[in-house]
């Protein structure tokens, strides 16, 4: 996602972990809003003594073992998934990996339609809390019973 994505891309230049910090924080509203469950995987299969699990923003991020890629542990983590009945969409723009993701049960998305997504998902966050802000006042009296509010008119002028 990170290559692919040109405002991760842009992050990348100058500092890799931005872009990673980037990534995490837009996956975070995505798994908020859709309320699936996201896995991230990095892949560290040349850097020794890593292979390390950890949630941040309850995303579930994965750095790679010591020569195990991303491409295999997401494959591993399929065939684990898919064994629980898990709907699962892997996301990758690459074909190879598409194709070996579908074989193990889960669906493809390429980066580009996540990215999609992603927007069209912040657009509707965005419209829902407009909806939810009217500019009038937040007030009951128009969802009550013409009943109920009387019964509350009178308990305020303390009458019995």
């Amino acid at each position: 996602m990170i290559g692919a994505w040109p405002v991760l891309e842009k992050l990348k230049e100058h500092h890799l972990e931005d872009a990673r910090d980037k990534l995490l924080d837009m996956l975070a509203d995505y798994q908020g809003f859709t309320g699936m469950q996201v896995y991230v995987i990095f892949d560290a299969h040349q850097v020794p003594g890593l292979g390390a699990t950890y949630k941040q923003h309850k995303i579930t991020i994965v750095y790679t073992k010591e020569k195990e890629t991303a491409d295999e542990c997401i494959e591993r983590l399929c065939s684990e998934l898919s064994a629980r009945r898990r709907n699962i969409y892997v996301a990758t723009s690459d074909l190879v990996e598409q194709h070996v993701a579908f074989g193990k049960g889960a669906l493809r998305v390429s980066a580009r339609e996540l990215l999609i997504d992603i927007g069209q998902n912040r657009k509707n966050i965005e419209e829902s809390l407009r909806e939810e802000r009217p500019d009038k006042r937040n007030s009951v009296d128009g969802r009550i019973s013409l009943e109920i509010r009387s019964l509350l008119e009178r308990i305020r002028r303390g009458e019995k």
